[in-house]
């Protein structure tokens, strides 16, 4: 099949709308859409330092290479979660990721800082639940440490759909009241603006993009991630999509659109500073520090362009 705007072959079926492509008009036709989102959410501006959370996978790649192409003032931070060989492998490639930009990387291992690896905790909780709360504080704080604007991250349309409807499943209306394409600086800044400017592009959509552009990234999934309940919530809706192409993004958008009617239910709750750390908290104690039992405040700040976090 030939390429919609040129006589290339083309490079990629699009479903939804539904074209083919050659590599450079989809680069073209994804850009477009970053650029759409942006604007559309109101995510960042082009005066704002702007911190990308990369894991050396394909999205948060995706999402550093768009950024720095489209002219916004990013640096990288990656989070050496200390699984193994699989945590040195994600963060060779965020290494690699970075150099080809030409942007700062800050690397934070969890190991050096925190005494133990994810996995390595005696818990009954989830993994996936504790290294999620892990990497949250970490790049917040960092962030808010070292005066970044905002955090983005590579989260996807998949993701996000997932996400929401696991919720729904559930009825967890805290969560899917302040869902969303981006999370407002809140508590005077210490709560870092959070976007994700990859909010409607699918996976699929993400990974042509990586390969039109010889974007290299890890493959692996995360050993932890095996089993979890976001796989078969996202098999389900990839089934949905390919029955009926479109669900996804009018799934999304159809949550955007009710979403005030979860926030009626969000809980007020009054934020004050963690007597640990200084960080938000609902209570005396962030749920971080509780979690890691911290004795002492973690210091996140650097000098520009250094590789890693003093201690």
């Amino acid at each position: 099949m030939r390429c919609k705007f040129c006589e290339r072959n083309a490079f990629i079926k699009l479903h939804y709308p539904r074209m083919y492509l050659c590599p450079e008009h989809f680069t073209e036709y994804f850009e477009r859409k970053v650029k759409r989102t942006i604007e559309r959410y109101k995510l960042i501006s082009p005066d704002e330092r702007i911190l990308v959370v990369v894991s050396g996978g394909k999205d948060s790649a995706v999402t550093a290479y768009v950024l720095k192409k489209l002219g916004y003032d990013i640096e990288c931070l990656h989070i050496n979660l200390g699984i193994g060989e699989y945590s040195e492998k994600s963060e060779e490639y965020a290494k690699r990721q970075c150099e080809k930009l030409g942007v700062p990387l800050h690397i934070v291992r969890v190991k050096e800082l925190l005494g133990r690896g994810i996995g390595e905790v005696r818990t009954r909780r989830p993994t996936c639940s504790y290294c999620g709360l892990t990497k949250r504080y970490i790049f917040n704080k960092f962030a808010y440490d070292n005066g970044f604007d905002a955090v983005a991250t590579g989260h996807n349309l998949d993701d996000e759909a997932s996400f929401i409807f696991a919720n729904l499943m559930n009825w967890n209306t805290q969560y899917l009241a302040k869902q969303g394409p981006v999370t407002p600086s809140e508590f005077n800044g210490k709560l870092v603006k959070k976007v994700k400017p990859l909010y409607e592009l699918t996976e699929r959509e993400v990974v042509a993009y990586a390969l039109a552009n010889g974007i290299e990234y890890h493959i692996e999934e995360c050993p932890h991630a095996v089993g979890a309940t976001t796989i078969e919530y996202k098999e389900i809706l990839n089934e949905m999509e390919e029955k009926r192409p479109g669900t996804k993004i009018n799934f999304v958008k159809g949550y955007l659109r009710k979403k005030h009617l979860f926030e009626a239910e969000l809980e007020k709750t009054e934020l004050r500073e963690c007597k640990v750390c200084g960080m938000p908290s609902s209570g005396e104690v962030c749920s971080f520090c509780r979690f890691w039992r911290l004795e002492e405040p973690l210091d996140f700040r650097v000098k520009r362009g250094e590789g890693r976090p003093m201690r």
